[in-house]
């Protein structure tokens, strides 16, 4: 009989943030990682200084993501064995670290879970003790996409943090400003920050309600820093050909091109999250 393979260790108490920027440099040097590289524009709209991103390398992800020949169905990249140079630790109870190997945030790590299940299932408490283990190691905007109508490209569940501040001035994000005055203009539900995984459960499950979003399946966004917790509904993926994620209502945007850009400026960033939360009327 094969000796079963010996299951890499959860890291130590204050080491993931080494351990993620020795896992980057690394994986750079072996051209594990595919950036994504981007020039920032800036959008102002309702006091909020929007970052854009304008992609001008997407057709690498292109090439790097075609699927294989006849006969060799993908692999699913959140399952174990994960690629080497990604993978940066396990995570209790039951999930793994790995870099986004598409990365347009520098150091932009993600939580997936061990054992298969999918993206629009609900958060559970160990999702939760998990994601409040990684943020406690690092400060970040952590964030889940529920779902394909909100953003999300994998179909295995998997939660995701990206270091800030992301906006100048030292706000972790452009829209803490508009966030702690509470003046957000699409649908949304606000919350105190996550502080411990049966209480952020609770939470998250409180937030879902007040936005009609409690059903698995129903597509939403979760955004979390140490200062909030944000819930968003979705209806729709794009506003025109532009997809949004989580990070839109964090302030941040990835266009495809310069057309792309033109288009938010033309139309404002927060008329596009009103419109992909359900809100009619430019």
């Amino acid at each position: 009989m094969r000796p079963m393979a010996e299951r890499p260790p959860t890291f130590e108490k204050g080491t993931l943030w080494n351990a993620i920027v020795e896992r980057t440099a690394r994986a750079l040097t072996r051209g594990a990682l595919v950036p994504i590289h981007t020039e920032v524009e800036l959008v102002e709209e309702d006091g909020v200084l929007f970052l854009v991103r304008v992609v001008s390398n997407l057709e690498r992800k292109a090439r790097a993501t075609q699927p294989p020949g006849e006969g060799k169905p993908p692999k699913n990249p959140f399952l174990p064995p994960y690629e080497e140079a990604l993978f940066i630790s396990n995570v209790a109870p039951a999930h793994a670290c790995l870099l986004n190997k598409f990365n347009v945030f520098d150091h932009h790590a993600l939580l997936v879970t061990q054992a298969y299940e999918e993206q629009d299932s609900l958060l559970t408490p160990a999702d939760f003790e998990a994601l409040l283990t990684c943020m406690a190691e690092f400060d970040a905007l952590s964030f889940y996409n529920g779902g394909r109508l909100s953003g999300a490209s994998q179909p295995h569940k998997h939660l995701q943090l990206v270091p800030v501040p992301l906006a100048e001035g030292g706000l972790r994000t452009p829209m803490d400003v508009a966030i702690s005055q509470r003046r957000l203009p699409f649908r949304h539900a606000l919350g105190p920050p996550l502080r411990e995984p049966a209480e952020a459960h609770a939470t998250y499950l409180e937030l879902l309600r007040a936005v009609g979003r409690e059903q698995a399946g129903t597509p939403y966004n979760l955004l979390a820093t140490r200062d909030w917790t944000l819930v968003v509904p979705r209806t729709q993926e794009c506003f025109e050909s532009i997809s949004l994620n989580a990070l839109a209502f964090a302030g941040s945007l990835l266009v495809r091109n310069r057309e792309q850009l033109e288009r938010v400026r033309a139309v404002g960033p927060m008329a596009m999250l009103r419109a992909v939360t359900g809100i009619t009327g430019l």
